[in-house]
């Protein structure tokens, strides 16, 4: 037993030093007692023999570690090492690489797909319920025409932003081209929110359209904006080229930028003294003159220094905005090297299966239990038979829609947006943070959607605290980010209830629970909470729009 359990103790906790050419092998028939075997066994371990000239230190050395091995030769069992150390899963601990649990995730996932293919062979012949496949091909050609046609009209931008920039007049950004691009977004949105429903898709397709949409519409609205903020920087940048004693010297307007790049501009606004010189307040108005044109030029001008409006007026700068994974329009992105082509594959693979699986939980354990419920609340005449119905309904629902959501997170935010940003060497690869352990719903908007994020903060949050006070501003974000979820869901469900309205603004009282005195700072507590209304909260709006 000593023979088994000691030689591998010592290959594990001892590395083993390199053999010599000719040096015997270790003896397998057990342990010898007696001098004459313990140096036989401490010749054939020695990586490198001493030689007889050795100093004292280096001979010192070599018996020191003879005695080691022999001493470790003769205990039956090995020594184990204590110290003060936490497991991996305490809050103390510093280790953060779980990738072996998302493994067991996609390896879950598989096992459900076998398991539901043999069950559904045995009672159908079939592989599947539904044919996945005509699913989702059924309207492949109509979506693809129509999704190019989507993003093309975006390209109206471009035009628009020319003339505004150009004109003397009355269309110029600050007059009417504000109101132009405004008009043009709304009649945009609702052509192509209403084309699904004239032509009768399916509801996977319903669903991306949808999303596409919406995407393309904050899309298109960033660069506007921003591009009409530039021409009007610009048009007054000019203006200081013709000296005019009216002109006016107040702080460049700074627009809104996403957090990474928010910096800020200022001139000196202290008024000057009635009993200054002349000749002070000149150098006074030279100086403000001369920062608040450094200011405009800034404004103009990529952080990198390569691009300068209006160089950016192109279809071509256009085009590669609407690669580049990112909602808010800059002038210049840091970019990577070259393009991974592996992994732009294996993304798009990574973005079709997730697609595949998502359909399979809908049409196995989703749809199933919506007709089941829809069919017997028909029947039902009782207020709370009723109830009972759309709460069992709800509940069965819970880990198969826990389930899309994941798989939603990982094919937009992980895959999809991955591989547009190897396709547009998009170096900014931060789609989202550690969302899985927040503590309330505000902090989960600001990490789990980064790009959306940065689009409301600098173009909703920002632009409407400019003319209110902070709090409004906020109520004011989540409410219109509120009609972006009631416009999904309207479209998945084809009906508008105003549910996701009623959820979305219910995050801001219960925020403020969160945040109070008596629940701040417990975590395990807030994020239990975070994931328990996350799982409840779609089940529940999924059955409450198909169903009620």
């Amino acid at each position: 037993m000593s023979h088994q359990l000691d030689p591998g103790a010592d290959r594990v906790l001892r590395p083993r030093p390199t053999r010599v050419n000719g040096a015997s092998k270790t003896q397998s028939n057990g342990f010898h007692k007696g001098s004459s075997n313990l140096a036989e066994t401490t010749r054939s371990r020695e990586s490198t023999p001493l030689p007889e000239d050795a100093p004292p230190s280096a001979q010192s050395i070599s018996a020191a570690r003879q005695v080691a091995r022999a001493s470790a030769k003769k205990r039956l069992f090995h020594t184990i090492k204590y110290e003060p150390r936490a497991s991996h899963f305490d809050p103390q601990s510093e280790y953060s690489d779980f990738r072996g649990f998302f493994v067991l995730f996609w390896m879950s996932l598989g096992i459900m797909v076998i398991t539901t293919a043999l069950k559904n062979i045995k009672e159908t012949g079939y592989p599947l319920r539904t044919q996945v496949y005509e699913l989702l091909s059924r309207n492949v050609l109509t979506l693809a025409f129509a999704d190019g046609l989507m993003v093309l009209s975006t390209a109206a931008s471009v035009y628009f932003q020319k003339i505004f920039r150009n004109s003397k007049g009355i269309l110029q950004w600050r007059k009417a081209g504000f109101w132009i691009q405004s008009i043009y977004q709304a009649i945009w949105l609702f052509i192509w929110v209403e084309w699904p429903f004239v032509l009768e898709w399916t509801w996977t397709a319903q669903v991306f359209f949808a999303l596409h949409t919406l995407t393309f519409l904050m899309k298109m609205h960033s660069y506007a904006f921003y591009n009409g903020h530039l021409s009007e920087t610009e048009r007054r940048l000019r203006a200081l080229d013709r000296p005019d004693p009216s002109q006016s010297l107040e702080k460049a307007v700074i627009y809104p930028t996403s957090p990474a790049r928010l910096r800020q501009l200022s001139t000196d606004s202290s008024s000057s003294s009635e009993h200054e010189k002349a000749e002070e307040r000149a150098e006074k108005e030279r100086e403000a003159l001369t920062e608040l044109r450094h200011n405009l030029a800034t404004e103009l001008t990529s952080p990198m220094g390569n691009v300068t409006f209006p160089q950016n007026l192109t279809f071509a700068n256009y085009a590669d905005y609407v690669l580049c994974p990112t909602l808010c329009y800059e002038l210049e992105y840091p970019r990577t090297s070259h393009i991974r082509w592996l992994e732009v594959f294996y993304k798009t693979l990574a973005v079709f299966g997730c697609i595949f699986l998502m359909t399979v939980v809908s049409e196995e354990f989703i749809t199933p239990i919506l007709a089941d419920a829809t069919i017997r609340l028909r029947v039902t005449p009782g207020f709370s038979d009723k109830a009972l119905i759309l709460a069992e309904s709800i509940s069965l629902m819970l880990f198969p829609f826990m389930i899309e959501f994941l798989l939603t997170f990982l094919t937009i935010w992980e895959y999809a947006l991955g591989a547009f940003a190897e396709l547009s060497c998009f170096a900014d690869r931060h789609f989202y943070s550690d969302w899985w352990n927040c503590e309330d719903w505000l902090e989960f908007s600001r990490e789990w959607n980064i790009p959306v994020y940065n689009f409301l903060k600098r173009h909703v949050f920002f632009a409407t605290k400019a003319y209110t006070n902070t709090s409004v501003a906020m109520i004011m974000t989540f409410l219109i980010s509120s009609f972006g979820h009631e416009l999904i869901m309207g479209c998945i469900s084809m009906k508008l209830r105003g549910y996701a309205i009623f959820a979305m603004m219910l995050q801001l009282p219960i925020v403020a629970i969160q945040r109070s005195k008596f629940v701040r700072g417990r975590w395990i507590l807030n994020n239990a909470c975070f994931w328990g209304s996350m799982i409840l909260g779609i089940s529940s709006m999924a059955s409450l729009y198909v169903l009620v």
